[in-house]
């Protein structure tokens, strides 16, 4: 139990940063609804779906490699060396090939006024893969506050700047204007974690061991391929909404539009994701640390009920409280995507159970299978994505999503019981996830006051998550 506590201890403070920072982005999607119009945010959320696939694809999965072969070689030293050049080498490559090609890049993804756009965000992904591995390094060396502080500390300075940007410097009939800021503002908050970690690119040596960095690479590229497939199942439709609803016949401004509404709602699911994202900064580490101990699958079994209550808390908290977190989007033109944030949320929870059973290809090294499952999610998803978004819109993209999360959960689970058995608690996840899911409907069905939440709304819903967490807590207790 006392490992436990550890895990978690190390989740709030390892995610704390993360944790407020994705709050006070979530004070932002007022700021934003209220000040872009829908089609406007849609290209800012567009641009910032292509950022992540390359925030994936830069780190070359070394953070991962770092951590398991910081276990293994006597030279730890040696490890993070490499591990950094590896991503140095390739991270300015990259950005240089876009430096050069930038307008050609922009005439391809539909803005050839705004080639600055592509050279911002190639900065963006590029600065934030040469800081990963210093990070990952205070991580290793356990010195929490000091990361905690430096990713607090990037997250207030791209907070602060979007303020000052969309509250004073927008100009409405100009809001290529501000989307041009907030990338630049991005660029700076980002810069701030090689300020904090200068100590550590200071005390690199430039020296290469070939072999080490192929050895690691051979067991960091098959989650590159996982991370960049998974990334699409997260982000791609809203890169595919704008050009399949035009193909279909509708105009640049509604598609636009119909890419700001889904990436506004998604937000309010995207609560599952800030827990997730702070779980995973403390879990990895904790995973392999523990690896070698005795009888460390007692432990996993441990860590995966409370963490399927944990996110099925989650999950009710905010799609039987919609009536209240609707509000975080201020303009009403946006609401009309809200019946897709309940299945966002569930595939979410599938998203994050997948993620804590994915550590039995990384603790046995046989991390092709995370990009086998992840390609072939993938693969559902692009599928989905280009036969339904064109009747359907972004409701085809919330259920794709769901159902490759649930798929990719399924197989997970498969796979590990044959290559690396950890013999979960299925009852006990059907009991919690069954539950959580009759409760919502429960509220879904017997829609007590349909336009608002009043007190008598409030009262049932929140008695019912009340009386889950009671459940919870009766049965974990020990």
């Amino acid at each position: 139990m006392s490992s436990i506590k550890k895990l978690v201890g190390q989740t709030a403070i390892y995610g704390l940063p993360t944790i407020v920072g994705r709050l006070l982005n979530y004070f932002l999607v007022p700021l934003y609804t209220s000040r872009f119009a829908k089609e406007d945010y849609g290209v800012l959320s567009e641009l910032y779906a292509m950022v992540t696939f390359f925030i994936i694809l830069l780190p070359l999965g070394m953070e991962t490699a770092f951590f398991k072969f910081l276990n293994e070689k006597e030279d730890t030293d040696e490890v993070f060396r490499n591990s950094f050049l590896t991503v140095f080498g390739f991270s300015t490559l990259f950005f240089l090939i876009v430096l050069f090609g930038s307008q050609s890049i922009a005439n391809w993804i539909g803005y050839p006024d705004h080639s600055e756009f592509v050279i911002l965000m190639a900065g963006i992904v590029s600065i934030d893969a040469i800081t990963a591995l210093p990070m990952a390094k205070l991580r290793a060396d356990s010195k929490a506050k000091q990361f905690s502080i430096i990713h607090f500390t990037a997250i207030i300075v791209n907070i602060g700047l979007n303020l000052i940007i969309v509250q004073f410097l927008f100009d409405k009939e100009h809001p290529m204007q501000a989307i041009l800021l907030i990338l630049l503002a991005n660029v700076l908050a980002s810069s701030v974690k090689i300020i904090g970690t200068y100590r550590e690119f200071l005390a690199i040596k430039w020296k290469f061991n070939v072999a080490l960095a192929k050895q690691m690479l051979r067991y960091s590229l098959p989650l590159v391929v996982a991370g960049f497939a998974g990334m699409i199942n997260e982000t791609l439709d809203r890169v595919m909404m704008k050009p399949l609803l035009m193909s279909a016949g509708e105009t640049r401004k509604y598609a636009l539009g119909q890419v700001g509404i889904y990436s506004a709602v998604y937000k309010l699911a995207m609560i599952v994701t800030i827990f997730l994202q702070a779980y995973r900064y403390a879990a990895e580490p904790f995973f392999f640390s523990h690896a070698k101990k005795e009888n460390p699958n007692v432990l996993y079994i441990k860590i995966m009920n409370y963490f399927i209550a944990a996110v099925c808390i989650v999950f009710m908290g905010v799609s039987m409280n919609i009536d209240i977190f609707k509000h975080f989007i201020r303009s009403e033109e946006y609401w009309v995507g809200l019946g897709v944030v309940p299945i966002l949320l569930i595939a979410n929870v599938f998203l994050g159970i997948y993620i804590n059973q994915s550590i039995w290809y990384k603790l046995s090294g046989q991390t092709r299978f995370g990009a086998y499952i992840a390609i072939g999610g993938a693969t559902i998803t692009v599928a989905i994505n280009l036969i339904f978004i064109p009747i359907y819109g972004y409701w085809a993209s919330a259920w794709a999503t769901l159902i490759v999360y649930a798929l990719q959960m399924v197989a997970s689970y498969l796979l590990g019981q044959k290559y690396y058995p950890i013999n979960y608690n299925l009852r006990k996840f059907g009991l919690y996830f069954g539950v959580a899911l009759f409760f919502f409907l429960i509220t879904f069905f017997i829609d007590l006051d349909p336009d608002e939440m009043t007190m008598r709304k409030f009262f049932f819903h929140n008695s019912l998550i009340l009386l889950y967490v009671a459940m919870v807590w009766r049965l974990e207790k020990k």
